[in-house]
C-alpha cells in the first residue's frame, strides 16, 4: 500500500494470477486540480466508482450531471463503467430526527411570579391589608422607573425628570431613604423590600400589571380588557393604562404615550435581563469556579432552572449561602450556561465548546439548551466538507463516547450514522478502533460492521461489506503486495 497527498493505492494478486490495483481518494477537486493524473488513472481503468457525499436529490442529479461527462472526456471514448454512488443522508436510512424545542423564557419568568420563589419587593396598598410580591431584578429588567425606586439608576442620572416624578408619586419605599441603594451580598433570609403603592386605584389593578409584565408577551390588548372589567370605569381605565406606559416608556424615546398598541410597547422594551448578566447590581449568590467569583441572581436561576430551584429552596446548604462553589466545568463554559438562562440564548465558538455547554446542560437538566448544543455540533459536522473532515484533528469517536456517557440518545446516535457514512474517512483514523476496544471506551464497544451491516440499508450492506474487505481481506494480501510507485 502506498499513500501520498491525495489517493492511497492497494495493490495485490488474486488467484496469483490476476493483478488488483486499487486508488481510493477523498478528494473532492482532483479532477480539477491535478488533471493529468486524473487522466492517466481514469485511462487504464477496468471500472470507475465515484462515491460522494450528498444529503438530497438535487445535489446528487448536480454531481452526476457534472463529473459523468469529464470522466467520458478523460476516457477518450473508452468503454469503462462508471457508477456513481451517493453517500449521505437517505430518507431510508433512520437518521434520527432532532425537532429544535419551542422556548419557555416567558413561561418560566411568569411561573416564578405565581410561586412567589425568592422574591425580594413587595407591594402594600396604604392601608398594609395586603402585599402582592415580585422581584426587583425582572421588574428593573424592563423599566426605569423600577431602576430609580430600587437604586440601580441614580436620580443624578436620569435623562427624564417624568421618570422620577412618577415613582415618587406612585410608590414609596419603606426605608429610612426612599430611592434606597441595592443591597450587597445580604443573607437570603433577609425580607422583601416593603414598596407602598400611593394610587389606591392603580394599586387594586398592580397584581394584572405584574402578569402583564412577567408574561413579557406584552399583550397590551389583553390588559386593557382586564383592567375594564375590573374597574368598569372608562376615566379610571385610562388614568391606569396610562401609568403603566409611563413606567415601560424609554426616557428621551417617547414623547407621547396615549394611543400606543402592543406592537408600540414591544418597541418601549429596550432593556432585559441582560443588562444584569455576570454584574453584581442586585446580585444575591455569587458562584467560586477556578478561583473565580461569578455575581448572578437566585430569581433568575429559579425561574430557569429546575435543579436550581430544588438546590436553592430545599434543604441543601446552597439555599443559605451567598458563595456557592462549582465543581466539573469550566468558567467559560458555566458563563455561557448563565447566559443562555438569563437571554434564552446561546452561540458556541466551536464544536468542542458546543460539547462542554451539553454536558453542562445534561448537569443542571436544561434539556433545551442540551438540544441546542446537539443541532450545533451536527449542523457543524454536516456543513465540514470530506477534506477538512479527513484532516481535523477533531475526535469524532470522543464526541460519541461523551453523547453517550452524558445521556444524549439523538446525538450519539447521528454520530453513529455520520460515522457509518463517512466510513472510508474514519476507518483510517486511530480513534476509529477505540469503537470495538471495550476498555477504552465503556459502554460504546460496538464494532461499527456489525452496527452497519444490522441497519436495513443497501449502503449500509455496502460499507459492511468493505469493512470486512478492509479488516480481514486486505491485510492477508499486504505481505505479497507490489511495490507502488508514487502518484502526484
Amino acid at each position: 500500500m502506498t499513500t501520498t497527498q491525495v489517493i492511497t493505492v492497494y495493490c495485490m494478486w488474486i488467484l496469483q494470477s490476476c493483478k488488483l490495483t486499487e486508488y481510493q481518494t477523498i478528494v473532492e477537486d482532483l479532477f480539477d486540480s491535478d488533471w493529468y493524473t486524473s487522466c492517466r488513472l481514469i485511462g487504464g481503468a477496468d471500472i470507475i466508482v465515484i462515491k460522494y457525499s450528498v444529503n438530497d436529490k438535487t445535489s446528487f442529479q448536480e454531481l452526476k450531471d457534472c463529473y459523468v461527462p469529464m470522466v467520458k472526456k478523460a476516457l477518450n471514448h473508452c468503454s469503462v463503467p462508471v457508477i456513481i454512488s451517493a453517500i449521505g443522508a437517505r430518507k431510508n436510512e433512520k437518521m434520527p430526527i432532532l425537532k429544535g424545542e419551542a422556548s419557555h423564557y416567558n413561561a418560566d419568568l411568569h411561573n416564578l411570579l405565581c410561586c412567589c420563589q425568592c422574591a425580594d419587593v413587595a407591594f402594600y396598598p396604604e392601608d398594609l391589608s395586603t402585599a402582592v410580591e415580585a422581584h426587583k431584578i425582572i421588574l428593573c429588567s424592563v423599566s426605569h422607573l423600577f431602576m430609580l425606586l430600587f437604586g440601580v439608576k441614580s436620580p443624578s442620572n436620569t435623562h427624564d425628570a417624568s421618570t422620577l416624578q412618577l415613582a415618587q408619586s406612585l410608590f414609596a419605599v419603606e426605608t429610612g431613604d426612599p430611592f434606597p441603594s441595592s443591597p450587597r451580598g445580604v443573607p437570603p433570609c433577609v425580607p422583601p423590600v416593603r414598596v407602598v403603592v400611593k394610587d389606591s386605584v392603580f394599586c387594586s389593578c398592580f397584581p394584572d400589571i405584574l402578569h402583564f409584565i412577567y408574561s413579557g408577551a406584552f399583550q397590551w390588548e389583553r390588559l386593557e380588557e382586564d383592567i375594564k372589567k375590573k374597574l368598569k370605569d372608562p376615566d379610571k381605565t385610562e388614568h391606569v393604562l396610562e401609568k403603566v406606559k409611563c413606567i415601560l416608556k424609554t426616557p428621551g424615546k417617547l414623547n407621547t404615550v396615549k394611543d400606543c398598541k402592543s406592537h408600540q410597547i414591544k418597541q418601549l422594551y429596550n432593556t432585559s435581563l441582560r443588562l444584569f448578566f455576570n454584574t453584581p447590581v442586585l446580585a444575591d449568590v455569587i458562584f467560586k469556579i477556578q478561583g473565580t467569583t461569578v455575581p448572578a441572581h437566585r430569581a433568575v436561576l429559579v425561574a430557569r432552572c429546575e435543579v436550581m430551584a430544588a438546590m436553592f429552596n430545599g434543604n441543601y446548604l446552597e439555599a443559605n449561602s451567598i458563595l456557592v462553589p462549582v465543581y466539573g466545568v469550566s468558567k467559560d463554559t458555566f458563563l455561557s450556561f448563565l447566559e443562555y438562562l438569563y437571554t434564552d440564548s446561546c452561540c458556541p465558538a466551536s464544536i468542542l465548546q458546543a460539547m462542554s455547554l451539553l454536558i453542562c446542560a445534561e448537569m443542571y437538566q436544561v434539556m433545551r439548551l442540551q438540544h441546542i448544543c446537539e443541532l450545533y455540533i451536527i449542523t457543524q459536522l454536516q456543513s465540514m466538507p470530506s477534506r477538512e473532515l479527513a484532516s481535523t484533528s477533531l475526535s469524532i469517536v470522543s464526541l460519541l463516547k461523551k453523547a453517550k456517557f452524558h445521556n444524549s440518545d439523538c446525538l450519539s446516535t447521528w454520530l453513529l450514522h455520520f460515522i457509518a457514512t463517512n466510513y472510508l474517512i474514519f476507518s483510517r483514523k486511530p480513534e476509529f478502533q477505540e469503537l470495538s476496544e471495550p476498555q477504552s471506551a465503556p459502554g460504546l464497544h460496538v464494532v461499527p460492521s456489525q452496527w452497519i451491516a444490522e441497519q436495513d440499508n443497501p449502503l449500509f450492506a455496502w460499507l459492511a461489506m468493505l469493512s470486512h474487505y478492509n479488516r480481514d481481506v486486505l491485510p492477508g494480501f499486504q505481505g505479497t503486495a507490489d511495490s507502488c510507485s508514487t502518484c502526484h
